[in-house]
């Protein structure tokens, strides 16, 4: 059984700043891609940023040049620094891994249960 650990949500407030990290445990064959998304209760999950297994980063504008996405593949782990929050950055975290599990590689997106960041004005 795999399972997504999240962690390092909380509350800051405007300009501080937050560093969420998601490992992926359990027996995994092969990652393509791991990000963050977030949501808003009665909005849309959109994506914040994600990072390919060869380092390709990609990331909503609303956050581009305060966020940072890495990856530690030895530790398969994926990191979100966040500086510069802001009000609206304000939403549930979800990890996300994209790849196959197990000795039957079973090939699916992952998700973690979310971890909350707030950012208070």
């Amino acid at each position: 059984q795999v399972q997504l650990v999240e962690s390092g949500g909380g509350s800051v407030q405007t300009g501080g700043s937050l560093s969420l990290s998601c490992a992926a445990t359990g027996s995994w064959f092969s990652i393509n891609a791991m990000g963050w998304f977030r949501q808003v209760p009665g909005m849309q999950r959109e994506l914040v940023a994600a990072i390919s297994s060869d380092g390709i980063t990609t990331y909503a504008d609303t956050v581009k040049g305060r966020f940072t996405i890495s990856r530690d593949n030895a530790k398969i782990t994926v990191l979100l620094q966040m500086n510069s929050l802001k009000p609206e950055d304000t939403a549930v975290y979800y990890c996300n891994v994209r790849g196959c599990t197990g000795s039957y590689h079973y090939c699916n997106d992952y998700w973690g249960q979310g971890t909350q960041v707030t950012v208070s004005s």
